[in-house]
């Protein structure tokens, strides 16, 4: 399967970092692309349970293609779910249902600095995107 644009540009770009420092940096600045949600998009229902920060996640069909827009109050995660939105954006059901996230991050060289819990919380947002597309 061929990656989104935005998943190959993620993956250029970290794979150019040297240390994770750079990587943290960098993970920093995509998570200040993410399109603002509105206060209307931050309620609860939209708010990912299983996750330890606030994390919340809309989405929306396009094309028959789902796009998703999400935020959180920490910084670190407004930069993995920034990488995380490069890699499923437009993706239909059954490819977003087939993919691996520990793999992705991986390929990024992030997965060894995820912690347990942020790995579950991505995991939940995950999870919640599979849960929308399923209606």
């Amino acid at each position: 399967m061929t990656l989104p644009r935005p998943a190959q540009q993620a993956l250029d770009a970290f794979a150019a970092c040297p240390g994770w420092e750079q990587r943290a940096r960098l993970l920093m600045q995509w998570g200040e692309r993410l399109a603002p949600l509105s206060e209307e998009d931050k309620q609860e229902v939209n708010r990912v349970s299983g996750c330890e920060s606030q994390v919340w996640l809309v989405g929306e069909i396009q094309e028959s293609r789902w796009q998703f827009r999400a935020t959180s109050d920490a910084r670190l995660i407004r930069g993995l779910l920034a990488v995380l939105l490069a890699r499923v954006d437009g993706l239909s059901a059954a490819e977003l249902d087939a993919l691996d996230l520990a793999d992705w991050f991986n390929q990024l060289g992030l997965a060894r600095q995820l912690s347990p819990s942020r790995s579950n919380g991505l995991n939940a947002v995950l999870q919640r995107m599979r849960e929308l597309v399923a209606g």
